[in-house]
């Protein structure tokens, strides 16, 4: 599926994100909105202007306006990426020769930590919590289960497919973000409990290669998914946030919080650099001050 846009040079752009970066469509979504919107800004501003005319002060003029509305620093942060993005694109094809964008700083925000559910909370929701019945409770059980013990992204647990599972071995092979392969392990008795989904899958499924399916034998959807997730870590948190990404936090700070090395956290979660990954090292030291609060008598 190709995003076609009136703006003839981000369509090249898209194009080139699609099929050379190999960007999801979510991600190639994100981009192409951010630019229209930018572009539709400066045709309505400076009528009969081309993409290679426009400054610097246009765009911090752009986003002057955005903030005003009270629109985050990080959805500005964002927006000012794919500008950059797009304006270096033109610059490697020879359309440009300088980016507008040397002159346009972003926004520092505040680094918020990741929300987690404590360890009892979710052992909680395993052992006390009653799911659904039938194949629809059993399914999002499973999801729940293959979310925390693996730290995936929704997208990635929703295209997953049968063929990505090694049960002998214990390992599911991911596809993340820029189609970047990484191995994820499983317990025993995880392996053992897929081995058992598969088995009883709906005779509707047949034919259908993802792992996860409804009653009907089709493909969970992502707004289902966030959906019964919310409703089961509602019975187990107060947490405000309570969404699959919540469950990949968890099973991020939760190995930390045990001992485990930073890097192999980060291959875990399929982050591109330890920057991303360091996050989790807050949330760590939160635990060890708490531990020195409660065992140390001079705390």
């Amino acid at each position: 599926m190709t995003i076609q846009t009136r703006y003839t040079p981000l369509n090249a752009f898209l194009a080139y994100l699609q099929f050379e970066k190999r960007y999801s469509l979510h991600t190639i979504t994100a981009y192409s909105n951010d630019l229209i919107q930018f572009f539709d800004f400066v045709e309505t501003q400076f009528e009969g202007l081309s993409f290679d005319q426009i400054t610097g002060t246009m765009v911090r003029s752009w986003l002057a306006g955005m903030k005003e509305e009270e629109m985050t620093g990080k959805t500005l942060n964002r927006k000012i990426s794919s500008l950059k993005s797009f304006y270096k694109y033109q610059i490697q094809q020879g359309k440009i020769t300088k980016s507008p964008m040397e002159t346009v700083i972003s926004p520092k925000i505040s680094k918020r930590l990741p929300a987690f559910v404590a360890e009892n909370d979710m052992e909680q929701l395993f052992v006390n919590l009653s799911f659904a019945e039938g194949w629809k409770g059993y399914t999002e059980k499973m999801v729940i289960q293959l979310f925390y013990a693996t730290g995936m992204r929704l997208s990635e647990l929703i295209g997953c497919k049968e063929n990505q599972l090694d049960l002998s071995k214990r390992i599911i092979k991911v596809l993340g973000k820029g189609n970047k392969e990484r191995m994820l392990p499983i317990s025993p008795e995880l392996a053992i409990e897929l081995k058992k989904y598969i088995a009883q899958k709906p005779k509707e499924a047949l034919g259908n290669p993802s792992l996860f399916v409804t009653e009907k034998g089709k493909t969970l959807q992502p707004k289902a998914v966030y959906t019964f997730v919310k409703f089961y870590l509602s019975q187990v948190t107060t947490l405000q946030k309570k969404s699959p990404h919540v469950l990949r936090h968890s099973f991020a700070t939760h190995l930390m919080n045990n001992g485990a090395d930073l890097n192999a956290v980060k291959e875990l979660l399929g982050h591109s650099s330890l920057a991303a990954t360091q996050v989790y090292t807050h949330n760590t030291i939160e635990k060890l001050k708490e531990v020195f609060a409660k065992t140390h008598p001079k705390a």
